[in-house]
């Protein structure tokens, strides 16, 4: 099942990072440094403010659809009243929102920032509602429409943002692109789920259960969010907007192909735990979870280590001018906390949920969520930029730890040591190979790294038979030798 999802949830995937980058690309060059200070911090509250209205509705059917689902597909207590619970949720999220923006005493200088905040956050119930959808259909292994509706509002969203920006919306034109598009498709996919809602009950004992599971899960990942967030408010109180949107473009540019790389991991990889615990026990959740880990690091180690070495060539094609500078000073330390949030989002934090322990999700983020805001207090204003993308580094790490130690005494998964070393040192020596290359700048000097790295990785990679690599590459191999000499 896991490596079923990783190829079908591969289009979208991809889709995100070309989007991703699109969007740092474009959106760099025809915002101004303060307006997508704007953005950065619009980005951050709409989503801390999905995070906290809606996702443990989202998690919820991404965790109780198998169980219930598998009577009838039309599951209607959890319809019912997963429905209901997020049309009470929209009801009071608008009327806050709206009592908000009321109350907002928006000077001459803050007129930008309460309309982007007010049109990204009144996106949220449309982008949450599409998530809710998406959730189901990978819990029932609907693969191809899950990734449809993910690949529609990825590309769809970019389309409509960049217009928004032509037509002067400023910095909320990114996150109003994706939630107008999310709306548009909501009429094509949801509507199934909305006749199995009403036609399903409100059962407040399931509601219950629902929001015991699902609230602990929101509150690690308000925390989660935190860690993203934060920073960029700091920099901009303590440096300026133009500074939490140069910070916030280094940030994209480290970590956006590694939260491609996780999304795409963990879309494939959670449904598959759930259903290995579930029809196999503990013994083969390990199995799935020791081959994902494997997995995940053969991949994501090299494209940490090869991101890092590439950074400045990459960056020049990347940002915008204004921001390229600040920007690339912190790309390395992004890049490396960016591996340590994504591992421990993605596979150490899935023990809590996988054993319903969703509480001590709470206790694990706290951990990088209470030390991201010590190191950056302490930090900012002594290094900048610098000590912001160090502090992020330092507490993602010491969140990865915390939530390993913890993990030993709820369900433990394991961690292939000898495998992640392997692993590291192939990453290591090609770095160092591409260190020998010389700086010529612009796309040459990419291309020639990158085809670098990417050759003597998989060099090593084969003569060390990582993640069992050789008997694959032997079959494809032998595959393409008799097809050139049938």
């Amino acid at each position: 099942m896991f490596f079923k999802g990783l190829w079908g949830y591969l289009p979208a995937n991809i889709l995100q990072g070309v989007a991703g980058f699109a969007t740092l690309m474009v959106f760099t060059r025809i915002l101004s440094p303060e307006e997508y200070g704007r953005y950065a911090l619009t980005f951050g509250i709409a989503s801390l403010a999905q995070t906290t209205c809606f996702t443990w509705i989202e998690a919820s059917m991404a965790r109780f659809y198998m169980v219930e689902g598998r009577a009838t597909p039309d599951a209607p207590p959890l319809y019912g009243t997963l429905y209901r619970l997020f049309t009470g949720m929209a009801v009071v999220f608008a009327l806050v929102l709206a009592l908000g923006l009321w109350l907002w005493p928006a000077g001459p200088h803050g007129s930008g920032l309460k309309m982007a905040m007010g049109l990204g956050l009144g996106c949220v119930i449309f982008r949450s509602l599409a998530k809710l959808v998406q959730e189901q259909r990978k819990a029932e292994g609907r693969v191809s429409q899950a990734s449809l509706i993910d690949m529609l509002q990825t590309g769809g969203g970019f389309v409509l943002g960049v217009l928004c920006a032509v037509m002067g919306m400023g910095g909320a034109s990114p996150v109003v692109g994706i939630g107008l598009m999310a709306a548009l498709c909501l009429p094509f996919f949801a509507r199934e789920d909305w006749g199995r809602a009403i036609r399903g009950n409100f059962d407040l004992q399931r509601a219950k259960a629902y929001a015991t599971y699902g609230f602990p899960v929101s509150a690690s990942l308000i925390l989660t969010l935190a860690l993203y967030t934060v920073d960029r408010f700091l920099i901009a109180h303590y440096l300026s907007d133009a500074d939490a949107g140069a910070y916030h473009a280094g940030f994209s540019l480290a970590s956006r192909i590694l939260d491609v790389l996780f999304i795409w991991f963990g879309a494939a990889g959670a449904p598959a735990m759930v259903h290995a615990l579930e029809t196999g026990g503990e013994k083969a959740l390990r199995l799935s979870a020791r081959q994902q880990l494997k997995t995940m690091a053969f991949v994501l180690f090299p494209a940490v280590g090869g991101l890092i070495m590439v950074a400045p060539s990459f960056g020049t094609l990347m940002i915008g001018p204004a921001l390229r500078v600040q920007a690339l000073s912190v790309t390395p330390l992004i890049s490396l906390g960016a591996l340590f949030s994504g591992l421990n989002t993605y596979y150490f934090l899935q023990a809590f949920t996988l054993a319903r322990k969703t509480r001590l999700l709470v206790v694990a983020m706290a951990i990088p969520a209470i030390s991201n805001i010590a190191l950056n207090l302490l930090l900012i204003p002594r290094m900048g930029l610098m000590g912001a993308a160090l502090a992020s580094c330092l507490s993602f790490g010491l969140g990865l730890a915390g939530s390993w130690l913890l993990g030993q005494r709820t369900l433990a998964l394991p961690v292939p040591s000898f495998d992640l070393l392997k692993t590291l040192f192939c990453v290591a020596v090609m770095m160092g190979v591409i260190a020998l290359i010389p700086a010529w700048g612009g796309i040459v000097e990419l291309i020639v790294k990158g085809g670098t790295g990417i050759f003597v990785y998989a060099l090593l990679a084969y003569a060390l038979n990582l993640n069992q690599i050789r008997g694959p590459a032997d079959k494809i191999y032998q595959r393409l030798r008799a097809r050139v000499f049938a």
